[in-house]
């Protein structure tokens, strides 16, 4: 199955992706612009659940990789690690009420929500490559 250690990169690549889309919807939405900021959070959501399939599909054929790194590299990985892991978890309920909201037009709830979950999952999209990086190509 050589196809299951392309899922890593994949994986990154899809974290990304999703992260530039935030980014961009963010952009949007700060011109005003309603429809484009939707579409673009719409299709963060559905990177991030393409990364989900992914990332589970990976893990269920390849269980864990051991991070190789030694020194004072070592503590910096499993810290960033454990965050991403702590708010990875935490940030799927959020991006799901934050989603609600905004599709039915509860613009104060959705906004209200919106300020914890964007910065979020801009980190776990952010530090989802970084545990890429360094546990795959250092």
């Amino acid at each position: 199955m050589d196809w299951i250690r392309q899922l890593p990169t994949l994986n990154a690549t899809l974290n990304a992706t999703s992260g530039v889309l935030l980014v961009l919807g963010y952009l949007q939405i700060r011109r005003g612009d309603v429809a484009r900021h939707r579409r673009l959070m719409l299709s963060a959501c559905i990177v991030s659940a393409l990364f989900l399939v992914s990332y589970l599909t990976y893990h269920f054929f390849a269980g864990s990789t051991r991070f190789q790194g030694q020194g004072w590299i070592r503590p910096v990985y499993f810290s960033i690690l454990i965050s991403h892991t702590i708010l990875a978890t935490a940030i799927l309920p959020m991006v799901l009420v934050t989603v609600w909201h905004g599709l039915r037009m509860n613009v104060d709830r959705h906004r209200r929500i919106a300020r914890w979950t964007y910065p979020l999952w801009l980190y776990v999209s952010a530090t989802g490559v970084i545990v890429y990086l360094m546990l795959y190509r250092m």
